[in-house]
């Protein structure tokens, strides 16, 4: 990229030193600057990293970009700018050439249902036989390779990064998983989606927000985004049976398509047959009805696959042939995941770590719990608590339950197990430090016919524990490798 072209790009700055004639990459790790780098400092919520520009000098980088003048030779350039990582953004965009003009591109936001309706919508395009990529909870995922990643929403430059990636092997498609945390922060500046998709707004994050005003603000500002180029058709996909689908209706200028169950939409589910292992419905739509034999457990799951499939059609997609890939579709990593059939017990896990998530969650298992219902949930540690005691009380819909901590970091565990017993409603339950010893325990107690759900982790492969070190975690193999030890091995069943 021609360095000039980039200045130029840029009208309020202040230059100082030598700028090389062209750069390749762009990074705000210093560990990753190099003579070919664009190195972006900035301030964050625990480092500085202008402390760091004297390393990535020494590492060959001769563009650097900050927010205050730092003393350096003069053959490194300089740019001073009021906001570096919004020119992350502008820059990023510029080096990599514009990745999102070249994708069909689909933001889901929400409370609930992200991960599900992104994967849902790339799983689709698979099955269709399209090249696709996923960005959010689950990592990177190109057609069928996976990379972990930390964030639903990475930082802008890694996320421009991740669709370069993306249209250099092929994809045509792209699904987002799109917080409002990177929503407020700036990280999906400049990436031009084509569908923006609503799933719903419960309690969260107000520990990040302060007030359900500003968080549902922050969910607007996708819809807003999608701009007023007509030029460019783009679609809100938004859930009818949410009251705040009416304030998206009215931030956004685009063309609204609904999806729902109870009230009026343009995609509606009835005649629903479900169970452990699925739902049959019918799918009224626009172009007609479909019966959809579903691969996914819950009236939550059938909002998020109506969800998926309302947006390939709004993407120009045909609806007879997105209806008749879906019984082929992969589960959902994590997202009300059966472990082994085989198992003399339902092991089951999933994400939902709000009072909404977990209601949703008993309501879509209950009906076929045989036996007793044995549901583990942790709280987070260093986040909004205002929710722990509802959460303690919609756990009591079990007849047993876990209680442990999730990602403690800096907070003591015993504060947040305290905070979830707070609204017990019967004496059934058990509170580890430790969330492994509670897994352990949920399997130690079941019986052939019991159902043991794992809540609010999923298939996260951490724990971030104090001074925010993430230690290698994963509820699944836990909770299976317990229960073949328990009731025998996966050969054995």
């Amino acid at each position: 990229m021609n360095v000039k072209e980039l200045i130029d790009s840029i009208k309020a700055k202040k230059l100082y030193g030598e700028f090389p004639d062209v750069v390749t990459t762009i990074t705000t790790d210093s560990r990753q600057a190099d003579a070919g780098s664009v190195f972006i400092a900035s301030v964050g919520y625990t480092v500085d990293s202008h402390r760091f520009i004297p390393d990535v000098i020494e590492q060959g980088c001769r563009f650097i970009v900050t927010n205050r003048h730092v003393e350096t030779s003069d053959n490194v350039g300089q740019m001073v700018v009021k906001d570096t990582l919004r020119i992350a953004s502008l820059f990023a965009h510029q080096i990599y050439d514009q990745p999102s003009t070249k994708l069909t591109t689909y933001g889901i936001t929400g409370t609930n249902g992200k991960t599900s309706v992104a994967t849902m919508i790339h799983h689709l395009h698979r099955a269709m036989r399209i090249g696709s990529a996923y960005l959010g909870t689950n990592g990177l995922q190109i057609n069928e390779t996976v990379t972990k990643g930390a964030n639903s929403t990475p930082e802008t430059v890694t996320l421009v990064k991740s669709m370069a990636t993306a249209v250099d092997a092929g994809a045509q498609a792209m699904s987002f998983e799109v917080s409002s945390h990177g929503l407020v922060l700036g990280r999906l500046n400049g990436v031009q989606f084509d569908v923006a998709v609503f799933t719903n707004l419960t309690q969260d994050h107000l520990d990040f927000h302060g007030t359900m005003k500003d968080y549902g603000f922050a969910k607007s500002l996708l819809f807003s985004q999608l701009g007023h180029d007509f030029v460019h058709p783009k679609y809100a996909v938004l859930n009818s049976d949410d009251p705040f689908s009416a304030q998206l209706t009215q931030v956004t200028s685009r063309e609204v398509i609904t999806y729902g169950i109870k009230q009026q939409a343009d995609f509606m589910a009835v005649n629903m047959d479900p169970s452990i292992y699925g739902t049959t419905f019918e799918l009224v739509t626009p172009e007609g009805d479909f019966v959809i034999n579903s691969p996914y457990l819950g009236e939550f799951n059938i909002y998020n696959l109506m969800a998926a499939v309302a947006s390939l059609y709004a993407a120009g997609h045909d609806l007879e042939t997105i209806c008749g890939v879906i019984s082929q579709l992969p589960p959902v990593e994590g997202r009300l995941e059966v472990l082994d059939r085989k198992l003399p017990i339902d092991l089951l896990i999933d994400y939902a770590h709000t009072p909404d998530g977990m209601n949703k969650l008993i309501d879509a298992v209950q009906p076929f719990v045989k036996g007793r219902l044995i549901f583990l949930v942790g709280m987070a540690g260093e986040r909004d608590m205002s929710k722990a005691a509802e959460m303690g009380t919609i756990a009591c819909r079990a007849d047993y339950v876990i209680f442990t901590p999730d990602n403690p970091a800096n907070d003591d565990p015993k504060k947040l197990t305290g905070a979830l017993e707070a609204g017990v409603t019967h004496q059934n339950f058990r509170s580890f430090d430790d969330r492994k010893e509670g897994i352990l325990h949920a399997i130690e107690v079941a019986e052939p016919g019991d159902m043991v759900v794992l809540a609010s982790k999923g298939r996260e492969p951490y724990q971030i524990m104090k001074n925010y070190v993430k230690v290698p975690h994963r509820d699944d193999l836990i909770g299976l490798n317990a229960a073949y030890d328990k009731f025998g091995g996966p050969d054995e069943n």
